[in-house]
């Protein structure tokens, strides 16, 4: 099962893992905000991330996080949900992180023991590098959200393009694995077809900037 977060290096590590013979996708996972009804972090509308679902043609759990909620409580929901993903047999959780490591060994120690095993298939390749091959490669996808501590206001509900990358001021990481920046992916080599979208409102929340993306014509 691919850790979704509707972003685009979840986007890329599941591309990955539809091109190897030797992995058996059966779904994805995404933890979304039970107050708001919207992907953690990245602020993204569950109709959009079904959306997602339907052109990758995968199931999608969805698992729900309150708001506000405590480690605690995040860690007994996540448990909850290895223990119904061991008694569908799952052999792995594959995630899009690339290179910090204090998440992976997080996620490495949640699984350890439990028969699910931790896979990282875009772990490492420098973040330069991997933003410009996603573009090249057809990947489109759209800020979603900022932290306005890290990135400047002008990059929210911006297309993540070699224009975007270009601008970038240097202390900012290329695919903002720092938390700088969030994104929805509406178009790629991982979907059937494209998913057309409308920028809505741009909002800040908790110290966050959120740019609200709708389904056209909806």
């Amino acid at each position: 099962m691919m850790s979704w977060s509707s972003g685009k290096d979840s986007a890329w590590a599941l591309y990955q893992l539809q091109n190897n013979p030797e992995i058996d996708l059966v779904g994805l996972f995404c933890t979304i905000n039970k107050e708001f009804n919207r992907v953690t972090m990245h602020g993204v509308r569950v109709e959009l991330l079904q959306k997602q679902a339907d052109n990758i043609g995968l199931p999608l759990e969805i698992i729900e996080i309150p708001y506000p909620c405590s480690n605690i409580e995040y860690e007994q929901i996540m448990g909850e949900f290895v223990e119904k993903a061991k008694k569908m047999h799952i052999e792995n959780f594959a995630f899009g992180d690339l290179f910090l490591e204090e998440v992976r060994n997080y996620r490495e120690e949640k699984l350890k023991n439990s028969g699910i095993k931790a896979i990282f298939p875009i772990w490492g390749i420098p973040t330069d590098e991997l933003s410009r091959k996603m573009i090249t490669n057809g990947l489109r996808t759209i800020i979603t959200c900022i932290n306005p501590k890290q990135t400047p206001d002008k990059f929210i509900g911006k297309e993540f393009d070699d224009n975007f990358l270009a601008s970038l001021p240097e202390t900012i990481d290329p695919c903002g694995e720092n938390g700088e920046f969030h994104s929805f992916v509406f178009d790629g080599p991982m979907f059937k077809e494209k998913i057309n979208i409308v920028l809505g409102d741009i909002v800040q929340r908790d110290d966050f900037v959120f740019a609200d993306i709708l389904l056209e014509n909806s």
